[in-house]
């Protein structure tokens, strides 16, 4: 197992600095600022934000776990990890949206409606998944 995590973290700091090595030689030095702040920000936002949101949610899914079926209480956390991540990777682009571009063709579609009618779908699948591990489990307490 020591073994394992000394290459872990050996091929971690190698990734680490080949991602260094990259970005400055690729990116112009004015932008580096620029680029920092935004991999700051993705930081705080997953760490501060995201990831206690989708802690809070388990548990409380996991509370619910007498009522409710092993496989419903994975599908609906599958579907807030998948509804999380998917709004840390479209958030960017509703941003950019909203700032505006040079080009109105990179950005073409109103990506804020977009995603509200994927969570929206995630979110009845969810609840649809729930009524049905609830409902099932119910039945089969009152026949058992």
């Amino acid at each position: 197992m020591r073994a394992a995590r000394i290459v872990l973290v050996v091929l971690g700091v190698l990734v680490i600095a080949f991602g260094a090595y990259v970005m400055v030689t690729t990116v112009r030095p004015n932008r580096i600022w620029g680029l920092a702040t935004w991999l700051i920000g993705a930081v705080i936002l997953h760490d501060a934000i995201l990831s206690p949101f989708v802690v809070v949610v388990g548990m409380l899914l996991r509370r619910t776990g007498r009522a409710i079926r092993t496989w419903a209480l994975v599908v609906a956390q599958a579907a807030v990890v998948l509804g999380t991540v998917l709004a840390l990777v479209v958030l960017p682009e509703i941003a950019a949206k909203v700032h505006g571009q040079k080009n109105p063709t990179v950005l073409p579609f109103d990506y804020g409606a977009r995603l509200l009618v994927v969570e929206g779908v995630l979110l009845l699948v969810v609840v649809v998944v729930l009524l049905v591990g609830t409902r099932r489990r119910r039945t089969a307490a009152s026949t058992g």
